[in-house]
């Protein structure tokens, strides 16, 4: 397959191209000569890597909690229409035993495959959070940080665990933070309401990411610098739900002048309701209502979000001064670096897995191809 007459967005510029796919990879940029009857015109259009979602719950009336592959597949094929190519199936804090459901369902999704997105793996958030610090997590499954009740919860699907939300400050999470990054699993602070020096001693035992920014976390304090401070402070990653609800634009564009495009990721946090017309969904085993673009429980509280990688992209674009490549590169790159495979996605290299997207100017999506095929 070929794609002609495309703007290449690489991590650091655009360029004006065409990129030659074959077996599922990308077989060449620019080739000289090709024989190949599969041509597809991008007329002008963009091609960007395919979007990667590091926290998403679930869409399309599908939840990650749901504890099935087919419910996993159904949230893969429709986050594919919104460029999502790659994503981490998220769970809730709930019973342990739902959440090991959960993590082998995702386990066999990574190995055998979807008909949509691909899955790379898991990001647990939860249960090991401050309860002072719940959002739109269950309070009564809670638990105390500890490697053993880890273990039982990923019994053997170690491998597939990608990352974890937890908060640093509760008794027991510095060993279990040690043991993850031993493990080579991404920690995460988030639900936490640590203290900026709490968070540092966090980021010192091995948490290198924090989840979605501002939002279930201690604010930044001219006195207290909380967790925004530290996570403005040091060198770890961070995460944005860009749907101008969770965070406000101005907020944005300064928390991206602090950290940098290459330390923030663009995710969704999405729930079963994206992609879903108004209405009640559940969220975790708890009633939400979703209306006017917000999706919240009973007491206000923000649970989740019916946000798309493609809208957020547009967002930021809209809504900031950033060239398109770098608000991409926040979509693409930054997420594959944290899952650890941007060795082969997230970036538009000869070599690398064909998940690619054809889009305009106004960040519509045309095409998407996954694993060098059109879906």
């Amino acid at each position: 397959m070929l794609i002609k007459n495309c703007k290449i967005i690489f991590h650091d510029r655009i360029e004006d191209g065409s990129i030659l796919i074959e077996n599922g990879k990308i077989k060449a940029i620019n080739p000289i000569t090709h024989d190949d009857n599969d041509i597809i015109d991008a007329e002008g259009s963009y091609v960007s890597p395919g979007f990667i979602d590091v926290h998403i719950h679930g869409a399309g009336g599908y939840d990650t909690m749901d504890g099935t592959y087919d419910a996993l597949n159904h949230i893969s094929k429709s986050i594919s229409k919104h460029g999502t190519t790659s994503f981490l199936p998220t769970t809730m804090t709930c019973a342990i035993d739902d959440i090991r459901k959960s993590i082998e369902a995702i386990a066999k999704a990574k190995e055998i495959g979807t008909e949509g997105a691909n899955v790379l793996g898991a990001h647990l958030e939860g249960p090991f959070i401050n309860p002072e610090m719940i959002g739109a997590q269950n309070p009564k499954y809670v638990e105390n940080p500890s490697i053993e009740t880890f273990k039982s919860m990923v019994g053997e699907h170690i491998d597939a665990i990608t990352s974890i939300t937890l908060a640093p400050e509760v008794e027991g999470a510095k060993e279990l933070i040690s043991y993850l990054k031993e493990n080579n699993i991404t920690v995460s602070m988030g639900h936490t309401k640590a203290t900026y020096n709490e968070a540092i001693e966090g980021v010192k035992c091995g948490v290198c990411h924090s989840t979605h920014l501002f939002n279930a976390m201690t604010g930044l304090h001219h006195r207290e610098a909380g967790v925004v401070g530290a996570i403005f402070d040091s060198e770890i990653t961070t995460e944005t739900i860009s749907d101008g609800i969770h965070i406000s634009y101005p907020s944005l564009r300064i928390a991206y002048k602090q950290k940098g495009t290459d330390k923030v990721l663009l995710v969704t946090d999405a729930m079963m309701a994206c992609s879903m017309p108004d209405g009640m969904y559940s969220l975790g085993g708890q009633d939400v209502v979703v209306k006017e673009g917000a999706a919240r429980l009973a007491n206000g509280a923000l649970a989740g979000s019916v946000l798309t990688l493609d809208a957020a992209v547009r967002n930021v674009v809209k809504n900031s001064n950033y060239p398109l490549y770098e608000v991409v590169k926040m979509a693409t790159l930054n997420p594959a670096r944290l899952c650890k495979v941007e060795n082969r996605k997230g970036s538009i290299k000869e070599g690398f897995d064909a998940d690619l997207l054809i889009f305009d100017e106004d960040i519509t999506i045309k095409k998407v191809i996954i694993n060098g095929k059109v879906i």
